[in-house]
């Protein structure tokens, strides 16, 4: 009866230890979202190809059809690119979802006025799988029709 309980106290113990690390991965996961959305908001396109792995895997329908890997150096050429075109370039996140210890999706508005003063407003939702603290995937959906 007191190994059961023994074992009982043990497994009851490492399920907790379990979610704790999960919960963790999670709240590591929500700062680096952050962290990233601050770069992006302030333009700096170096510090948030940092956040990635030297070459990450993208869906983004600007960019083409299925997954495209891009190296932090391409990355920083496509955003300088689109803040030349939209100088005031921001994202505003509406909310984030953990999913799993890997993944965080979120959901934002980006914004931003062009050089013949039209404005546009862009809800994307992204989904991005972190691993060892690096951005390793980048998978945004938003409405492309022209």
């Amino acid at each position: 009866m007191r190994k059961l309980i023994l074992i009982l106290i043990v497994a009851v113990t490492i399920s907790c230890a379990s979610k704790g690390d999960f919960s963790k991965k999670q709240e590591q996961n929500q700062q680096i979202v952050e962290q990233y959305f601050e770069y992006f908001n302030n333009h700096n396109w170096q510090g948030m190809a940092e956040m990635y792995i030297e070459i990450a895997e993208f869906k983004d329908p600007s960019i083409g059809e299925g997954i495209v890997e891009m190296t932090r150096a391409e990355m920083i050429a496509k955003y300088s690119a689109l803040n030349e075109i939209f100088p005031d370039l921001h994202d505003k996140i509406v909310q984030t979802y953990p999913s799993g210890e890997k993944n965080i999706v979120v959901e934002f508005v980006s914004s931003g006025t062009a050089p013949d003063n039209s404005k546009f407003e862009l809800p994307i939702c992204t989904i991005f799988t972190i691993e060892n603290g690096k951005i390793t995937k980048d998978f945004s959906y938003f409405d492309n029709f022209e």
